[in-house]
């Protein structure tokens, strides 16, 4: 999670591989609502990776198959709870 919230806060300025990317925009799809900035930043890092690498994009589903996030509601919760502490 510490990438991502790197990512969210402008610490990070790239998503490096398929991981981070896929995370990115799952992470920016949660945070959406709640941190619209930060969710933005997330979204654009992983964009601007899939603009070359297209075939990269996975499903929520497959993302947490191969075990890059455990559950969409404990990632919102993780993710929330270490924006909040920034």
């Amino acid at each position: 999670m510490r990438r991502c919230t790197d990512a969210a806060t402008g610490k990070r300025l790239s998503a490096d591989d398929v991981t981070d990317a896929n995370v990115f925009r799952l992470a920016a799809m949660l945070l959406r609502s709640t941190f619209p900035d930060e969710a933005a930043r997330l979204r654009q890092l992983s964009e601007a990776y899939f603009r070359t690498r297209p075939d990269d994009r996975l499903a929520a589903e497959e993302v947490i198959h191969r075990g890059w996030l455990f559950s969409l509601p404990r990632t919102r919760q993780i993710l929330t709870s270490e924006l909040r502490g920034r």
